[in-house]
């Protein structure tokens, strides 16, 4: 297609407009699936494992058997039995007790961002967030002109203490926090997860500050090893709004999510939705449906977090193979979910990088795409969760070099 027209219609477009951005993973996806290339770009599931006879038999049940429900409208905030499915799937993950009336129904997590932004967010309202953070966020919130500032971290996410510094020095300044945003197990990109310890305190920290906790978790019970950590929601329902999604756990086609939101906040998230999509995909919402009450989700989980358990031991013991040695490398070691978050020698620019890596048959995501600041970043983020060992072996031989080659370039 060709981007490079001019039209007299472009004056119509809103200042906010400006604020759009294609997403830097979006920006590779062409590129990743091309053959001989091996992607360390897109946290894609894995769906081998899925049994996809019995999703077959489900989907022809849902359009054959029940056509009259799956190929009609239905209610904006999703189908009664797939929010009390969503409640199951909570419980499975330490947050038992959640009201089906609670949760609506979502296209995707991503719109659910959305919906949370252009509800509380005016411009100039701030959004804190972890850095690095997702970028799908990034590209949500910054639309509706917000303030982005990130809150520091360690290896056990956000400290608490600097939270409080950080909302202190802004109300100091005169500026209105509205939200937190926050990916507490397993961030996307850096792998990270708050610790149990600091995650009551994190709450505690925004509710005296009015300060509402976006919590997004589509990765929770992809833990390696252990029980899912409890999500903030679990102790917190008046004060969080959790975002959950099926694309982890499930398949990312079928393109549902959802929300729980606190009860006095419920009537109006609800409405914002239902302004945007009118009602989530029926069918969409009978297929998960089906999925869940025919097939052992709870053990496909399982499956799921061991395969990832060895791709991710793979991808570490890669790195350490290769870099251990080399001085101002280091990288995150996740307890779960897709990601590896690489640090590389300040003065290292990762973007340039990765049209190298290209040329050399692998790509990943600059850092610069997961943080709200501007300028050259050293991080890069190497998803493991949609290769298999071998390719992850034979991506970092081609990897390597260039990495090698940019910090001996840097000293």
């Amino acid at each position: 297609m060709n981007n490079d027209v001019s039209s007299p219609l472009e004056s119509l477009f809103s200042v906010r407009s400006a604020n759009i951005k294609q997403s830097a993973v979006r920006d590779v996806f062409d590129i990743s699936v091309r053959p001989g290339l091996i992607s360390f770009a897109g946290g894609s599931p894995n769906l081998s494992a899925l049994p996809v006879e019995e999703i077959g038999d489900a989907a022809r049940r849902v359009i054959v058997d029940h056509a009259a429900e799956s190929l009609q409208y239905g209610a904006g905030n999703g189908t009664e039995r797939l929010r009390r499915q969503i409640a199951d799937v909570m419980a499975f993950e330490g947050a038992a007790g959640i009201d089906p009336d609670c949760v609506v129904v979502t296209t995707g997590s991503q719109s659910a961002q959305d919906v949370a932004a252009k509800v509380f967010c005016d411009p100039g309202d701030v959004i804190l967030c972890e850095d690095p953070t997702y970028v799908g966020a990034l590209n949500a919130f910054e639309v509706y002109q917000t303030d982005i500032v990130p809150v520091p971290t360690d290896e056990h996410g956000i400290i608490p203490e600097e939270l409080a510094r950080v909302i202190a020095t802004l109300q100091e300044a005169g500026k209105t926090i509205k939200m937190l945003y926050t990916i507490p197990s397993f961030n996307n990109p850096s792998g990270i997860t708050l610790s149990a310890e600091r995650r009551q305190p994190v709450v505690d920290i925004c509710k005296a500050a009015n300060i509402l906790v976006l919590e997004d978790n589509p990765y929770g019970l992809l833990r390696f090893d252990g029980e899912p950590l409890r999500p903030l929601v679990a102790d917190n329902p008046d004060d969080v709004l959790y975002l959950g999604s099926f694309s982890k756990i499930f398949a990312p086609g079928v393109r549902t999510g959802w929300a729980v939101v606190p009860k006095a906040l419920y009537r109006r998230f609800y409405l914002a939705a239902e302004a945007v999509v009118l009602c989530p995909s029926t069918v969409n919402q009978l297929l998960v449906s089906e999925y869940l009450d025919t097939v052992d989700w709870r053990a496909a989980i399982s499956t799921s977090r061991d395969l990832y358990r060895e791709r991710a031991h793979a991808m570490l013991s890669g790195l350490e193979q290769r870099f251990g040695a080399v001085d101002g490398i280091s990288w995150t070691t996740p307890e779960g979910g897709f990601f590896v978050w690489v640090t590389l020698p300040e003065g290292i620019d990762t973007y340039p990088l990765m049209h190298q890596a290209i040329e050399a048959g692998v790509v990943f995501i600059p850092g610069a795409a997961f943080t709200p600041t501007d300028g050259p970043n050293h991080h890069l983020r190497l998803a493991f969760s949609g290769v298999s060992p071998e390719q992850i072996d034979e991506g970092l031989n081609r990897l390597a070099p260039i990495i090698l080659e940019a910090v001996d370039a840097a000293r």
